[in-house]
């Protein structure tokens, strides 16, 4: 196995959803998961702390939100996050504290860690992205192959069949997504890495490397 497990990717300490990943060795595994996890969290959340809006909404009182945001439910806001403008998060989402969730950007069944950016025109679908994970400026997740069959996520040396047909991109501890870049269905990236702007990626890179193209993947020195 080269770098796809929970444990190599994400440091738990840094997300209220740690307990989703009990049981689990892949992180796509989380996936189904998410919806029917936020609902049970949120009524555990402490009301001093998290105000309850709407439907299985849940957002941490010192979050900051802009009016012309929408969020759907089920979804966890946390801690000192802001949601700014026209931001579109349909649901199943939660946002870590103090992770950025900028104009524009849309989320959909997503695990956001804490401090992570998804800054401006971001599309982030079906994936989990691991503490300051940074997403580029129209950097997307793309999460359902062409011909919708089951994703494969594919390393040097293994295929793990996720027998899933929604899975977007795994990002680790400390991801760097460089602007216009798109994620592949089954995209994993290790904790530390960075992907060069206006990149196509797909597969596995391991942590501590900089994309630059399928053929240019080169360990940072």
């Amino acid at each position: 196995m080269t770098g796809v497990t929970i444990a190599e990717l994400y440091d738990l300490k840094e997300t209220i959803a740690a307990e989703v990943f009990d049981g689990v060795t892949y992180p796509w595994e989380v996936l189904p998961k998410i919806k029917e996890f936020i609902v049970k969290l949120g009524n555990t959340l402490d009301p001093e702390i998290y105000e309850k809006r709407g439907d299985d909404i849940w957002i941490a009182k010192s979050a900051k939100v802009f009016d012309s945001a929408y969020i759907g439910g089920p979804c966890i806001i946390d801690e000192d996050a802001e949601i700014r403008q026209c931001a579109f998060i349909r649901g199943s989402a939660i946002v870590g504290k103090g992770a950025v969730v900028g104009n524009s950007t849309e989320l959909k069944n997503v695990i956001l860690f804490n401090k992570v950016q998804v800054p401006h025109y971001n599309y982030v679908g079906d994936s989990i992205l691991g503490y300051k994970a940074h997403m580029g400026a129209g950097s997307i997740t793309s999460n359902v192959k062409s011909d919708k069959t089951l994703v494969v996520i594919k390393s040097d040396d293994e295929n793990y069949e996720t027998g899933i047909k929604k899975v977007g991109a795994m990002l680790g501890d400390e991801v760097e997504v460089g602007c216009n870049s798109v994620l592949n269905p089954g995209t994993v990236i290790g904790r530390r890495s960075s992907v060069y702007p206006v990149s196509c990626v797909r597969g596995v890179i391991p942590k501590d490397h900089i994309y630059k193209n399928a053929d240019d993947i080169t360990a940072r020195v």
